[in-house]
């Protein structure tokens, strides 16, 4: 598929965000984390848009140039994990009194694994209208071929059954523990070993 690919910069902000609210607006975890259609269509920018803020900040954020599609990666180093207070900032940001907003960012921080330097896809949306083309795969193609050349693995929480099956077609696999959202939808924490070309 020939898709053109840029690295989106931090004028590119605001198109990413709509990006990830548009594509994750019906997700199962956006749906768990704001129950309120309305409320979640009102609040979902915010509480994406500090995934997009860390992403533009401190790792790599892929814009497809026509606007479908974007990917946030970070890279994260081996060892003990620095205190991170990006989950309580998520709350604070979206929904202050809405606690599933910083229990989502606290439940999939417990199970990254930290024992080996890894690429993190932290989130990848395509818009509604072009989901199911190849686009997100396309999308991540590059910074997996890096992965292979340079010999790093990555890992990423698949929030969708559907999602899960892309990711298995480009080599994760599913870590064996789920991320359990109380009263709420799973979530798959899923590896992926660097692959011989």
């Amino acid at each position: 598929m020939g898709v053109r690919v840029r690295q989106a910069e931090r004028r590119d902000r605001d198109q990413v965000v709509r990006i990830l609210a548009e594509a994750f607006h019906h997700d199962p975890v956006s749906c768990w984390v704001f129950p309120d259609e309305d409320h979640r269509h009102a609040v979902h920018g915010r509480f994406l848009g500090v995934f997009a803020d860390v992403a533009l900040e401190e790792g790599r954020v892929d814009l497809l140039e026509d606007g479908t599609a974007t990917a946030l990666w970070l890279d994260v180093p081996a060892g003990p994990p620095e205190e991170d207070d990006t989950p309580a900032l998520m709350r604070e940001t979206a929904d202050p009194d809405n606690e599933r907003a910083e229990l989502v960012g606290r439940l999939t921080g417990a199970v990254h694994p930290h024992d080996r330097a890894h690429a993190y896809l932290l989130m990848i949306g395509v818009a509604p209208g072009h989901q199911g083309e190849g686009i997100g795969e396309a999308l991540m193609r590059e910074v997996l071929e890096r992965c292979d050349r340079e010999g790093t693995p990555a890992y990423l929480e698949a929030s969708s059954a559907r999602s899960r099956g892309l990711y298995e077609r480009l080599g994760f696999t599913f870590t064996g523990r789920t991320v359990e959202l109380p009263e709420g939808p799973p979530m798959w924490p899923m590896w992926r070993e660097p692959q011989a070309r």
